[in-house]
């Protein structure tokens, strides 16, 4: 069995006796991680490794007769695009990701593309082939949930089911959300996860707010205010912020590729469709602070269903994530889907490197650009 090893860094001595340290923890970090990198892919290969990594924002690459070696750094669960963007811009013709996490996912996404890629698990300094990993089945959300569709919809919110969660939301941004217990008194936040405790008494009730600490605010602050009456005062609020032309307001920085989806379900010929209707991602969103692309399904003229990805930012993940949704779609038994996916994006946010990682795809994915 492999033994344990930490790979350190050997430090230059100065003019003066001294070391000369890097500047920050970021950049000791990125030579660290070169160092490791090294030595895994010198291990695998069974010989040294006189190329130099060079370090990118999730992690460190290298490239050895044509294969691109690329060290993930923390969680690699939105990696694979930027590791395949960092092979094709250096001339590689394969790529060998190596993570620690969502490797699963990794393999799974990988196998998307016409671009060959292998994605490996890191133990010490044993790199062990992934195999990918199924998509979870798609929960439906339960009868005592969508009772309360009904409520959403009196409080003028728009009613939205995703991995089985009931939610109501304004012009793409949620507003409200059904829960089996109340949240007020009993949640923890750590980090970027939330632990609920078992305070409270138990029942399924619609919860009023934007995002659960909001909601949990306001229930402290109003919570003898009837539900309706609650959730139309806060749609009210938030309709008056998303706008394409309102000032700017946190309102409508939150979740923007969930306000294009809104435009194109109100709007379908905005995306060339006939009718457009939200669909789950292929992994649930971590939170709402988390900004991920939105999925929805449109028909055109001729009938057929097609896969739209709405993205806001530049998100070099975004080709793996839009694969990874039409599969996920047909997995849950769409099985009517066209081939094709067409992701839409603003103006500024359309790079070069976006149609790149498209052109080596599978499957035909268009980019299509919105005013």
């Amino acid at each position: 069995m492999p033994h344990h090893t930490s790979y350190g860094y050997p430090y230059r001595h100065g003019r003066f006796g001294g070391v000369n340290r890097p500047t920050d923890n970021t950049e000791l970090r990125q030579r660290l991680l070169g160092v490791k990198l090294k030595a895994l892919v010198g291990d695998h290969l069974g010989t040294a490794v006189d190329a130099e990594p060079s370090g990118f924002r999730s992690g460190s690459g290298l490239v050895v007769d044509g294969r691109a070696w690329v060290l993930i750094d923390g969680d690699a669960s939105r990696s694979l695009g930027p590791a395949i963007a960092w092979a094709i811009r250096h001339d590689a013709e394969s790529l060998d990701l190596i993570a620690e996490t969502a490797t699963g996912l990794l393999a799974r996404r990988a196998g998307y593309f016409s671009f060959p890629i292998s994605v490996w698990f890191a133990e010490d300094r044993l790199l062990l082939p992934v195999v990918a990993e199924p998509h979870a089945p798609l929960p439906a959300a339960r009868d005592e949930h969508t009772d309360l569709i009904a409520t959403i919809e009196a409080g003028g919110a728009e009613p939205c089911i995703e991995h089985g969660v009931v939610t109501g939301e304004v012009r793409g941004l949620e507003v409200c959300r059904v829960v089996d217990e109340p949240t007020i008194g009993r949640l923890i936040d750590i980090g970027e996860i939330e632990l609920s405790g078992q305070l409270g008494e138990p029942g399924v009730r619609l919860e009023v707010g934007v995002g659960v600490n909001d909601r949990e605010a306001f229930q402290l602050l109003h919570g003898d205010l009837p539900t309706v009456d609650a959730l139309s005062g806060v749609v009210e609020a938030v309709r008056s912020h998303r706008s394409a032309d309102a000032p700017q307001h946190p309102l409508n920085r939150m979740a923007p590729e969930r306000f294009l989806r809104w435009e194109a379900v109100n709007d379908p010929a905005r995306v060339d469709m006939v009718s457009v209707e939200p669909a789950s991602a292929p992994v649930p969103r971590p939170s709402m602070k988390d900004q991920a692309p939105a999925v929805a399904v449109g028909v055109d003229d001729g009938g057929r269903r097609n896969v739209l990805v709405f993205s806001s930012g530049v998100d070099l993940d975004l080709v793996p994530f839009a694969l990874d949704a039409h599969a996920a779609l047909a997995a849950w038994g769409d099985t009517e889907l066209a081939s094709e996916i067409t992701l839409h994006l603003r103006d500024n946010d359309l790079v070069s490197i976006t149609r790149d990682l498209a052109e080596h795809a599978a499957v035909t994915v268009r980019c299509s650009t919105l005013n």
